[in-house]
């Protein structure tokens, strides 16, 4: 699937979820780019405003979707919206998320409830919503953010780790559902970015961890990654878009590690 099969193709049309700043911001405008038409969705007006403009000014179609999608019908309206407004829907990407440290016997509810309703509940239901209109083309592609915490032990970021557990689990299943409509369902799991999230995060994980020095901290969580450096949402973005527009038709259920060696399969 490309968007530049042919000049005269009408765009392929993108949902982007959490598209208002880092890799959801960088996935839109890497999409558009390459032609495709996008919606940007976000509970951020002003920088989703944002980014629909600089994804507009490179061509396609380009329309902002405020949408908290911790609603129960978000991702519904959401798929709506995109459809009626850009005129179809092709590419889900599911990068929304929210994460959070949290000593393991000191969380809460909240946490949980939060991390678990924007991480996994919106993101299974954005893949049933967007899958039922690609399921009557026959044809569409949906990629979910993951994550390497996933697979790994987390005392301090349990929530957020099992969260990107269970959108392991709803990628496999997606894809098992859609493959016979022709949809292919993949994720990404991203390495360390520097986005605010992750800023946050490590921030409460060296307070956590009773570390005063951040800059040691970070630094020796910089060389666990085999390649030695941490990645940007632009290097991110470009797996996301081959995901979306250059993988083999044959690659479906498959789990994309970009994290420099971090996650190994």
């Amino acid at each position: 699937m490309s968007a530049a099969a042919s000049p005269d193709s009408p765009p392929l049309r993108a949902l982007v979820t959490g598209a208002a700043g880092g890799l959801g911001r960088a996935v839109a405008l890497g999409l558009a780019q390459r032609g495709v038409a996008v919606a940007i969705v976000d509970i951020d007006r002003a920088a989703g405003e944002a980014t629909r403009q600089d994804c507009a000014a490179l061509g396609p179609d380009a329309v902002f979707l405020e949408i908290d999608l911790l609603a129960a019908d978000a991702a519904e309206r959401a798929v709506r919206a995109t459809v009626e407004r850009l005129g179809g829907l092709d590419i889900l990407v599911n990068n929304a998320g929210y994460g959070t440290g949290e000593a393991f016997l000191e969380m809460t509810a909240a946490t949980w409830d939060r991390t678990l309703g924007l991480n996994l509940r919106a993101l299974a239901l954005a893949c049933a919503a967007a899958g039922r209109h690609m399921a009557a083309q026959g044809r569409g592609r949906i990629i979910n953010v993951t994550s390497p915490a996933s697979r790994m032990a987390l005392p301090n970021y349990t929530a957020y780790a099992a969260s990107k557990a269970g959108v392991d689990a709803v990628t496999r299943a997606g894809a098992a559902a859609l493959a016979k409509h022709g949809v292919l369902v993949n994720s990404i799991a991203p390495g360390m970015m520097d986005t605010p999230m992750q800023r946050s995060t490590e921030a409460l994980f060296a307070r956590l961890d009773g570390r005063d020095d951040m800059a040691a901290y970070l630094a020796e969580r910089t060389a666990r990654i085999p390649l030695g450096r941490r990645t940007s949402c632009e290097e991110v973005a470009e797996g996301v878009v081959w995901l979306a527009l250059d993988a083999p038709a044959y690659l479906t259920a498959e789990r994309l590690n970009l994290s420099g060696g971090l996650d190994k399969d």
